[in-house]
């Protein structure tokens, strides 16, 4: 049995490890950091990034390009998604990102361009 519940609408995932609601499609690809955060606003209350340490709890490490269930999240794309935990380092002009062709973590600076998947509920 998946530990992802997909909704009824076809528009958010239900973590039931973690108890987080995920946006079920990509929000936004190729954005600067920026950019993502208004196109999180723009889907309501309750939306925004999530952090590194949630961002990675749906990354399957069993899986690549995408390293994610498919099966809950179909439009995921083999590229960076943004989070909002800064790097610190830099964290005034830096952001942790996640690759979903195999996991990885990284940083990149707030003016480079990432995908954005959107999450409820936590921190």
């Amino acid at each position: 049995m998946s530990r992802f519940t997909k909704s009824e609408d076809g528009k958010t995932v239900t973590d039931t490890l973690t108890g987080l609601v995920w946006s079920q499609n990509t929000v936004a690809s190729d954005v600067t950091f920026e950019d993502a955060v208004k196109a999180v606003a723009e889907l309501g209350e309750g939306w925004r990034l999530p952090t590194v340490d949630e961002l990675q709890t749906i990354v399957d490490r069993t899986k690549y390009d995408p390293a994610i269930d498919t099966d809950a999240f179909p439009d995921t794309e083999s590229d960076w998604y943004w989070t909002s935990t800064p790097w610190a380092r830099r964290p005034e002009s830096a952001r942790w990102v996640v690759h979903f062709y195999n996991g990885n973590v990284n940083s990149d600076v707030i003016y480079g361009e990432a995908c954005v998947r959107a999450v409820r509920g936590g921190q």
